[in-house]
This record gives C-alpha cells, sequence and structure tokens, in this order.
C-alpha cells in the first residue's frame, strides 16, 4: 500500500513539472494521449513548470530519490538520442546536487572508521562533488597525499529501500498491463537494477571493486584508477587517492591544451571492451561525472560501486557478435544469437541475419555525427520485438555500461568511428582465444574433466560389486571404455587444432 502512495507520488511530481508528458512532445501524441496530457495538466495546477524538458525532468528527478537520479544520469549521457539540450540539462545530476552539512560529513567518517578525524588526516575539506548517494571530499593524509573521501549521504540506505519498493510495484504492473513490456522482463531488471545499487551502500565492497578494477586496467593502460587507502575505508567512508586531471562533467576538461579527443574517445571504448571481453569484469557506471581525463588522452575513473562482470561464455558470445559485426558477417552474428539463446530456436537464422543486415549496413564505417542513435535504436527494437528476444537479466549492466560508454565517446570526438575504435580489442581477444594452443587447451581441459568423471563412475562401480555385477551385461569393460575415452580426447584434440589453424589463418587475411 505504501509502495502504491509513492508511485502516485512520483507520477505527481512528474506531471507538476510538466516532467511526465511535457508539452513540447503534444504535437507527437497520438489524439486519446494528448487529451490526457492536458487534462492532466489541468488538474496539477500550475506548478513549477518553467525551463526546458530537461531542467523540469532534472528537478523532478532530484527529489524523487537516488534510484531516479541514475536513470537521469544515464539519459544525459545521450545527446545523440535525446538531443544536446535535453542531455546538458540532466547534467548537474552527475556531481552537482545539494551536499550534506560538514558536521555530519565529519561525524561519518569518525563512527565508521572508529578514531578521530585527525588520526587519520592533516587536512579535511569541504564536499567537492554530491551525487545521488554520497558525497566527495578533498583531503590530506598526515604523511602529505592529497587524496578523496567518499562519504554516504545520511538516511540513504532508508530512501533506497523505499525507492526499490517502488520499482518492484512498477515491474509488477508493467508486466500485468503492458503486454508488449513484459518481453523485456520488467521485473527482472528491477530486481538488477535494485541489486547494483544496495552493493553500492557498502562502500567497503566499492573499496575492494576498486582495487580488483586497479589492477585489472594496470594490465591494458587503456584507463587508471587512483589507489585505494585502506585505512581510510568503512561501510560509509571510502578514501582514496586524488584522481588526476579534470572530470569530464567540468565543461572545460575538453579544451585542456594538447588533449586528443579522437584518441581519448577511443580509448575509452577499448578500455571497456578490455575490461569486459580479457577479464570478465567492467567498471559499469562510466559517465562523465566518473571519468578524469588529462593530455594527451589519460582517462583515470572513480566511482566503482557498480561492477559488472561476465563468465567466460558470455565474454566469447559478446566477443564473436561484435567480431561478425566488425566482419560484416550477419550470418556468423545470427547463429551465436541462436547458439547463446537469444533468440527463440523456432526462428530462422537466415532470416534473422538479414535483419541484423539491415541495422549494420546503415551505420558501418560512419562517423557517429552521422548515425542517428535514435532511429539505430527503434529499429533495433522492432526487430528484437519481431524475433521474440526477451531482455537479458544477466546483461543488463553491459547493456548499460555499452550505451553509457558509447555516448561518452560520442560527446569526447562527434566524428568517433565506434567500430573502428572496437576493432583492435575485439580482433586481439579472436587471435588469443580462438587460436590453436588456446583450442587445444580448451579441448584438452574438456578431455581431462572427462576422464576424471569417466574414473569416478569406475571407482563407485568397484565400491558396489552387486551394482556392477548387474551392470556389466550392457556395459562395455572399464578397459573399454578408458581406451575409449582416450581416443576420443585424441580425436577432439586433433579435430580442434586442425579447425582453429584455418579459422586463425582466415582472421589474419
Amino acid at each position: 500500500m505504501g509502495a502504491g502512495f509513492r508511485l502516485i507520488g512520483v507520477g505527481w511530481r512528474l506531471a507538476r513539472q510538466d516532467a511526465l508528458l511535457p508539452r513540447e512532445l503534444e504535437a507527437t501524441f497520438p489524439p486519446a494521449l494528448r487529451l490526457f496530457a492536458r487534462v492532466l495538466r489541468g488538474l496539477t495546477g500550475p506548478g513549477p513548470r518553467s525551463g526546458r524538458p530537461g531542467e523540469r525532468l532534472a528537478r523532478a528527478l532530484e527529489t524523487l530519490g537516488p534510484i531516479a537520479i541514475k536513470f537521469g544520469q544515464l539519459l544525459s549521457t545521450r545527446a545523440d538520442i535525446f538531443g544536446l539540450a535535453f542531455a546538458q540539462d540532466l547534467a548537474r545530476l552527475k556531481d552537482q546536487l545539494a551536499p550534506f552539512p560538514m558536521d555530519q560529513a565529519r561525524h561519518a567518517v569518525e563512527h565508521s572508521l572508529g578514531r578521530p578525524l585527525e588520526a587519520l588526516f592533516q587536512e579535511f575539506g569541504p564536499p567537492v562533488a554530491a551525487a545521488s548517494l554520497a558525497q566527495a571530499h578533498s583531503a590530506v593524509l598526515r604523511d602529505g597525499r592529497r587524496v578523496a573521501v567518499k562519504i554516504l549521504r545520511p538516511g540513504v540506505e532508508a530512501q533506497v529501500a523505499r525507492d526499490s519498493e517502488v520499482l518492484r510495484l512498477a515491474g509488477r504492473l508493467a508486466e500485468t498491463l503492458l503486454p508488449l513490456a513484459r518481453r523485456l522482463e520488467p521485473l527482472a531488471l528491477v530486481e538488477t537494477v535494485i541489486a547494483a545499487t544496495e552493493l553500492e551502500l557498502d562502500l567497503r565492497l566499492e573499496a575492494a571493486g576498486g582495487d580488483e578494477l586497479g589492477e585489472v586496467m594496470a594490465r591494458d593502460g587503456y584507463m587508471s584508477a587512483p589507489k585505494i587507502i585502506w585505512e581510510g575505508v568503512g561501510k560509509r567512508v571510502l578514501t582514496l587517492e586524488w584522481a588526476r586531471g579534470m572530470a569530464l562533467s567540468d565543461p572545460a576538461a575538453l579544451a585542456q591544451p594538447g588533449l586528443d579527443r579522437p584518441a581519448l574517445a577511443g580509448r575509452l571504448i577499448q578500455a571497456f571492451l578490455a575490461q569486459a571481453l580479457d577479464h570478465g569484469v567492467f567498471h559499469a557506471d562510466l559517465h562523465e561525472g566518473n571519468l578524469f581525463v588529462s593530455a594527451p588522452a589519460q582517462i583515470e575513473a572513480v566511482d566503482f560501486g557498480i561492477i559488472g562482470r561476465l563468465n567466460p561464455e558470455g565474454r566469447r558470445y559478446l566477443a564473436e557478435i561484435l567480431w561478425g559485426f566488425l566482419e560484416r558477417d550477419y550470418a556468423r552474428v545470427a547463429r551465436v544469437h541462436f547458439d547463446a539463446g537469444y533468440v527463440p530456436s523456432h526462428h530462422d537464422s537466415a532470416i534473422f541475419a538479414q535483419a541484423l543486415r539491415a541495422v549494420g549496413e546503415p551505420v558501418f564505417g560512419r562517423s557517429a555525427q552521422d548515425v542517428s542513435m535514435s532511429r539505430v535504436l527503434i529499429q533495433l527494437f522492432e526487430i528484437t520485438a519481431l524475433f521474440d528476444m526477451k531482455l537479458r537479466p544477466e546483461l543488463v549492466l553491459l547493456q548499460k555500461t555499452m550505451m553509457t560508454a558509447e555516448g561518452v565517446a560520442r560527446h569526447i570526438s562527434p566524428d568517433l568511428d565506434i567500430w573502428a575504435a572496437a576493432d583492435p580489442v575485439v580482433r586481439r581477444w579472436m587471435l588469443r582465444e580462438l587460436s590453436p594452443l588456446s583450442q587445444v587447451k580448451r579441448f584438452a581441459d574438456q578431455a581431462v574433466s572427462a576422464l576424471r568423471n569417466l574414473t569416478a563412475l569406475l571407482e563407485a562401480e568397484g565400491r558396489s560389486p552387486s551394482s556392477a555385477m548387474t551392470a556389466q551385461a550392457a556395459r562395455p569393460s572399464p578397459r573399454t571404455l578408458i581406451w575409449a575415452g582416450l581416443a576420443g580426447a585424441a580425436l577432439t584434440l586433433v579435430t580442434g587444432a586442425l579447425l582453429t589453424v584455418i579459422l586463425t589463418l582466415h582472421l589474419l587475411g
């Protein structure tokens, strides 16, 4: 009941700001919706409706809590879809919210770390950025190092819990009342968003994620992360070295002398893909407020509250789909979708490949500024509906991060060719993971696993004479099984090696 009232309150606040069905879009509404929008504006009264649609939506989202603010942050990265003015109006939600008072911040640090502020810091400054869940302060350690101290907002856990109940109710209503939305698995999507947000409420977990990602980033060099100061980490406090460069949310960041904007945008795409494909772990909140840049093309990421992970199978599917698009091999992309279970098996793979060609060919090789992403997304949505593709909750963070990273890269360099930027990382992965040596190792691991299972079966039968005697007439002898297993493993290794040699020669041209 409480969630229901809060959901009604959300709609009311959006309507009061004219951010639910904005008057600027009224001409595009069908007649019934146009009438409803006018009645709604009449019912909600005059309200604070000044400013552009993005400004009104930002004001409304800021009052609706952390999860609503994160939704606005995502929208703000896609100026190519929603327009530059709309994105800029929402940009303040990234790190320019109202901070909480200094006395509360000092108390939170001392309570979480269990010691006086002066025991760790020789200086502790006012907030330099404030976001939906926390705010950051500039400080100086006793050894002279400048650091950033992130502190959770007071009462944010209760706010997230209330928001989560509203989201769950909205998801259930969407599944019940909107048949077309069911394939998007709204309730599963909601649970994924809630789980990711709840992890952000323990900054010890964020510190561990930042430490892990820092190690991963150091291996590739596309992106870096500040070092975690573990003695300054608690459940509600995180201390890390001061990030180098300027935050991308600062309009002056891209005007720094010597900045190579095309290289910077390319490295952002490559950093995300290298993390996801090579390591199976990636920074899943790559909006401008979390990225610091410096000349010529250095990127340092902060805020590790949301981390995405991909298992080896998911990494292979992602790499093969991207490779298929890079090679314009739509039949291969279609096969991967069917193999992964993304498209139900009763559909025709060739027809699906034809639909993918209709999406890929118009955008391949073109710069970001020449591609209307809103049209591409609409076409993709229509195609996924035609082939009964459902949203995959386990891929939500990956898809959200891909969308955010692409939007930020387009903002950095409108001339960026996204496919050309992705090519080196995807090609490297394919050559490494599908090389003869890798394939032989994979097949060998499978053969060893099969032999272990066979040995365990034989040992189990040896411990049970009666069952072994009963099965003896219907089953080959142990020696036959072992030799058959060894022969099968050897055949698998040889066949796999031959196939991967052929594939590698093809990849090398």
